[in-house]
């Protein structure tokens, strides 16, 4: 055998067995080798800066100072703006965002639920360029009576009064705040848009004396408002049958009975709008708009209606305080010329309102 040939063959040999088995010695340290085909990397979406602000448009410290100004009404007063404390201010808990598709059938691209804690906040949200239709809601969580629905769609997205069993429901427990804008996120440009949420829920109170007479028991709604409210036009639609809001008695540390309630607004003729101006106008009166509806019991058992029909359109945003006083018969009198009064003596539920007594 040539002793070259052998030398080759027996070095073949060994380099092949090197290669098969050098797995064996391979250090997992790769920091030494050089850089392989990177892994695709998926599009960075730009940051954008959104900053909210309650914009709390409202008549609460003008129409208390005006409608209850004597000094036996202070305590009244005083009353109410504890009560309305939570209801008439800028102050935000929770918030509700939505980006919604402009095109094609409105579907929500993206939602957030965080809390605010504030009456203005900011928020970086990353969003990828396109145009948007930006809705928001507030102070939903704490409200048990009013509920955000169809909001996959922004044409759909509405607050709407929780269904129930019974035409009576209660009082919002919340100040409501809403808002609609349109978004044109750009790409690689940075971009602060301000957001600006108004009241949607407005509230009422009834303020009686006694005068004199002692009553078992006095039970007081209102009726003649809003069921729904579509946030992206900021339009309110009525059921056919107003539902009867049932009412929170306030103490008040004196004589004088208040009743409050806080509820959607009733109608108007300028489309029933969210307000964002603060002249509230009330001199353009015409029929009835709303109504409070009070039964008061009297000390022989029977029960006494009184119908009070205001023609002022109650906005989203404003208070109204209606004054009255308890009657012989238990039937509620007022000196507002502008309230209309309809009265009915031993009372029975003939139907016409299913209230809980």
């Amino acid at each position: 055998m040539n002793l070259r040939r052998y030398i080759y063959g027996i070095g073949l040999l060994l380099l092949v067995s090197l290669l098969t088995g050098c797995s064996k010695f391979i250090d997992d340290d790769l920091s030494d080798c050089p850089p392989g085909p990177n892994p695709p990397v998926p599009p960075v979406e730009d940051e954008y800066e959104l900053n909210y602000e309650l914009r709390l448009v409202t008549n609460i410290t003008t129409e208390i100072n005006t409608q209850l100004d004597t000094e036996t009404e202070a305590y009244v007063a005083d009353a109410l703006r504890s009560h309305l404390s939570t209801i008439f201010t800028d102050y935000a808990r929770d918030v509700d965002l939505s980006f919604y598709d402009t095109d094609n059938d409105k579907e929500r691209l993206y939602h957030e639920n965080p809390t605010m804690n504030a009456s203005e906040k900011s928020y970086t949200i990353n969003l990828p360029k396109r145009e948007y239709m930006h809705l928001a809601a507030a102070n939903l969580k704490d409200n048990k009576v009013v509920a955000l629905t169809g909001d996959e769609r922004s044409l759909t997205s509405q607050l709407a009064t929780v269904s129930t069993d019974e035409e009576t429901i209660d009082s919002h427990t919340t100040g409501l705040f809403t808002a609609r804008q349109s978004m044109r996120v750009l790409e690689n440009v940075d971009q602060t848009f301000h957001v600006k949420l108004y009241m949607a829920n407005c509230a009422e109170a009834l303020v009686i004396e006694p005068r004199g007479h002692t009553v078992k028991d006095i039970k007081v709604f209102a009726t003649g408002f809003a069921s729904q409210f579509h946030i992206s036009d900021s339009v309110y639609t009525f059921a056919e049958k107003s539902p009867v809001v049932r009412s929170v008695k306030v103490e008040t540390g004196g004589e004088d009975l208040c009743f409050c309630a806080v509820n959607f607004p009733s109608k108007d003729e300028e489309g029933m709008r969210t307000v964002i101006e603060t002249d509230f106008d009330e001199t353009d009166l015409g029929e009835t708009c709303w109504q409070f509806i009070v039964y008061v019991t009297c000390e022989d058992g029977t029960i006494t209606q009184t119908i009070l029909s205001i023609p002022e359109p109650l906005n989203a945003g404003q208070f109204r305080i209606i004054k009255g006083y308890i009657g012989d018969q238990g039937e509620i009198k007022t000196n507002d010329q502008m309230v209309g009064v309809s009265v009915k003596i031993d009372w029975n539920d003939g139907g016409t309102h299913n209230v809980d007594l």
